[in-house]
């Protein structure tokens, strides 16, 4: 998954031995261009991948490649967005890999840039040909004579 948004901290990293050798942990907040601006949190496992944060200036707009990830531990869920890249913003990039849908925060992030936003499909669902919509039933039509059934 990708996100664009403007880094705006970088958190402490955390260094530590373990029976594979030293390891080192690190992370940093981006807060997206959305309407309704969200701060996400992301951490990086590795030397390589710390050091690619903080060699950006803050302040600027970067792409942020990454995976969620969550796990139980006595109950409870956690949640970590693993950094697998992080690399400066470029206007009009098409992200590595298509989805199939867009996240609200990439759509922000484009529009502060000045990109077109994803424009709905000029067909309705219904008139799609049967590749476009294979596996979906087209809901039915319901015909009213003018009167609701609802009980209240």
């Amino acid at each position: 998954m990708e996100i664009n948004g403007r880094l705006i901290q970088i958190l402490p990293n955390v260094e530590g031995e373990s029976q594979r050798g030293h390891w080192v942990r690190g992370g940093f907040v981006i807060e997206t261009g959305d309407e309704y601006p969200r701060k996400v949190a992301f951490t990086a496992f590795g030397e390589e991948r710390v050091a690619m944060a903080q060699n950006l200036p803050m302040g600027s707009m970067v792409t942020v490649t990454f995976t969620p990830e969550s796990r139980e531990f006595n109950e409870r869920w956690y949640t970590d967005l693993r950094c697998s890249r992080i690399q400066p913003f470029v206007p009009g990039q098409m992200p590595a890999q298509a989805t199939g849908y867009a996240w609200a925060g990439n759509q922000g992030a484009a529009a502060a840039q000045g990109a077109p936003a994803a424009q709905p499909a000029a067909q309705p669902a219904a008139a799609q040909p049967a590749s476009q919509g294979a596996g979906f039933a087209t809901p039915p039509v319901m015909q009213s004579n003018g009167e609701d059934d609802l009980p209240f």
